[in-house]
């Protein structure tokens, strides 16, 4: 059967437009890397990690990214196996531990970013420039907004927190 798109009652749905974008470009993603033995999330990390004005730590690399310390842990343990980063002392402070690219992973990162560079290129292709271009700003705008929304929804503070002794709101709770 040949691929002639979305049925008509899914072709407006973002959900899936999105999901089935997603998808396809992730294959090609996953596929350009390979030889590079990377993840997309590892080419990430790694770019995080280059474009970083200062050594940063896995927690403040996984603040950035918004992923969850035992993920970035698994990533940069990867990463390291591989020979692109190590661990290390800062350079500033020397009771805190940094990543750093290594120089074959300074190397891998250039060669995989244009390999990237190429993927998005070519998935973008079908749009004009100003198109392409409009529809990164419109994923940025609502990738910050929803991030802002999580953000916002928040507990301002700790879920097991229990009200004092003698605090009025601890009376309303007990009765």
């Amino acid at each position: 059967m040949k691929d002639e798109g979305p049925p008509d009652v899914l072709s407006g749905r973002l959900g899936y437009l999105l999901k089935h974008a997603f998808m396809a470009m992730a294959a090609e993603m996953e596929a350009v890397l390979a030889p590079f033995r990377l993840s997309p999330r590892e080419l990430g990390v790694m770019a995080l990690i280059d474009a970083s004005p200062e050594q940063s730590s896995q927690l403040e690399i996984a603040a950035r990214l918004g992923v969850d310390r035992t993920t970035m842990v698994a990533v940069i343990d990867s990463l390291e196996h591989k020979g692109y980063v190590e661990r290390h002392r800062s350079d500033r402070d020397r009771r805190r531990n940094v990543v750093t690219l290594t120089p074959a992973g300074q190397a891998c990162l250039e060669e995989a970013e244009q390999a990237r560079e190429r993927v998005e290129r070519d998935f973008l292709a079908p749009l004009d420039e100003s198109s392409a271009a409009a529809l990164t700003e419109a994923l940025l705008t609502l990738h910050l907004a929803q991030t802002e929304a999580r953000r916002a929804a928040l507990p301002h503070t700790a879920p097991c927190a229990h009200p004092a002794p003698g605090d009025p709101a601890g009376a309303l709770a007990d009765d």
